[in-house]
């Protein structure tokens, strides 16, 4: 499916000449046919036009999954205008610091969080007009049915940004990740492909739309033509309900919510097993849980890793790999490099390409990557180079057979009496310790070794953990000086809106006073 398209519009518009009556999507009991779709399309961006949206101008949405973001994101891509998703899971504050970076003139925001906005709005710096958009005060449908439909074509080249999205910000505050036509169209093509996606499917996009993993998700559904289900909060129960009923065969989930799967694993076996393809990544699948889900459900898994820069997908596992008893190691791997992409394993210090096995910064190159980091050149510079490789901050390395295994951020390493530790090899072994239910590792201070290793622990239902039984089983497993050599208890670990954990909010209070030396 290697279609190539050059404005973002392309990927409803193709389908709105070609099979205008089929079902395109579908939000609770809402269902909008491809032409149907298209018109809205075009009243949207023939809206933003009439208020003066310009080809760079941004909007802002701020609200839970509804149609009307994917609406505004096209409309305003037919206007050269680009829709900045504001992740709707930030306090006011800081949802104040997204939409003011983003300079937008215009804000949609979903009635359940208008509270929000009034309590931040003598803040917004750019804002013109608030759009509700649901609820007994939507403005959102009149504003639309208000428009005439833009009939010309549209605005803008290849390498101009249509969507902007905000990097989680676990190391800092969010960034706003440009993504172009051409990026979004190599990864959607790529992806779809990868995932066997046709017109023939039925897609689930559960995932927040302000991530990555939820609008170009959603993206690569509407590139194949597929019937998009879009479901405004993961609920278990209402997800199963919704595969059922619908007849899904795609879906993309978090390893969180396959962790709320296995907790009615006969209600999952019964809903899921008739599915073709299971899509999991956006943060580590514990072993353990993975083979529940490989055990309980004869379905075709998939592993990606992916980042926002990178609008999704640059590697993934497909299911021959899952299930290969040959190469279990596999399960730890985070796949091969899709369609058209690079990855290359450089030496931090040096910058020179590392052999094969070593670990190293990963380094990736693709039609896909961003134009850069909104209003931050000098950020931008740190992680584009020059001929086009992008760098991660991941640590990682590649296999003979080209799979790349991840290790941990640059920024997560641990170092101890010189060697380098990475947290997530520890975290996968102390995970399975019946006793474990989540674990986050990290460098604490120490005087003799630099940095010791600290294990924080979320115990089971029910278990009592033990630290030197856990230490025990990690030192049965890894070498000495990778173990824990100190545990904590706690009821649940920080993370961010996408689940990944805040290890900065861990380490912070051992490091207080002190200059962290790596």
């Amino acid at each position: 499916m290697a279609i190539a398209f050059a404005h973002l519009y392309d990927l409803v518009g193709r389908w709105a000449a070609e099979t205008p009556e089929r079902t395109a999507l579908e939000f609770g009991e809402a269902r909008w046919t491809w032409r149907e779709l298209d018109e809205r399309i075009r009243r949207s961006a023939g809206a933003l036009r009439a208020v003066g949206a310009q080809r760079g101008d941004r909007v802002a949405f701020l609200e839970k999954n509804h149609p009307a973001c994917l609406e505004t994101t096209f409309g305003a891509a037919l206007c050269g205008a680009v829709n900045a998703v504001v992740n709707f899971r930030l306090s006011p504050g800081e949802v104040a610091d997204v939409v003011n970076d983003s300079r937008a003139k215009m804000l949609f925001v979903g009635a359940e969080l208008l509270d929000v906005v009034e309590q931040i709005r003598d803040r917004l710096e750019t804002v013109e007009r608030v759009v509700i958009v649901g609820g007994d005060a939507d403005e959102y449908e009149s504003w639309l049915a208000g428009a005439e439909p833009i009939e010309v074509a549209a605005v803008g080249e290849p390498d101009d940004c249509c969507l902007q999205l905000y990097t989680s910000g676990t190391t800092g505050l969010p960034k706003g990740a440009m993504l172009t036509h051409r990026g979004i169209g190599a990864h959607t093509s790529a992806v779809a492909e990868e995932f066997a996606m046709t017109a023939e499917s039925v897609s689930v996009v559960a995932m927040p739309l302000f991530h990555v993993g939820g609008i170009c998700y959603a993206f690569v559904s509407l590139l194949a033509g597929a019937r998009t289900l879009l479901v405004r909060e993961p609920i278990p129960d209402a997800i199963f309900d919704l595969v059922e009923r619908e007849r899904a065969t795609h879906g993309f989930f978090v390893p969180a919510l396959f962790a709320a799967f296995m907790q009615t694993p006969e209600r999952a076996g019964e809903a899921l097993s008739g599915m073709e393809c299971l899509v999991y990544g956006a943060s580590p699948m514990p072993l353990p849980l993975l083979e529940r889900c490989l055990e309980l459900l004869p379905v075709d898994f998939h592993q990606v890793y992916g980042m926002t820069e990178m609008a999704g997908v640059i590697s993934a596992l497909g299911p021959q790999e899952h299930r290969d008893p040959e190469r279990r190691d596999l399960l730890a791997s985070a796949g091969r490099a899709i369609r058209d992409a690079e990855v290359k394993v450089v030496d931090a210090v040096t910058l020179a390409e590392v052999p094969v096995g070593e670990i190293g910064e990963l380094w990736i190159r693709s039609p896909q990557v961003m134009a850069g980091y909104w209003g931050k050149p000098e950020e931008t510079a740190l992680v584009l180079e020059p001929d086009g490789w992008y760098r991660t901050g991941d640590v990682g390395y590649l296999d003979g057979d080209g799979y790349l295994f991840i290790r941990d951020r640059v920024k997560d390493m641990i170092i101890s009496g010189g060697e380098n530790i990475y947290a997530v090899e520890v975290e996968r072994v102390a995970i399975e310790h019946p006793a474990v239910a989540d674990v986050a590792v990290i460098g604490i201070p120490d005087d003799r070794w630099g940095e010791a290793v600290k294990a924080i622990v979320v115990p089971a239902e029910g278990a009592e953990v033990d630290a030197d039984n856990l230490i025990a089983f990690c030192r049965a497993r890894l070498a000495h000086y990778k173990c824990p050599t100190s545990v904590d208890l706690v009821d649940a670990l920080p993370r961010n809106t996408t689940g990944k954990v805040l290890k900065r909010e861990l380490r912070d209070p051992h490091w207080a006073g002190r200059e962290r030396l790596v």
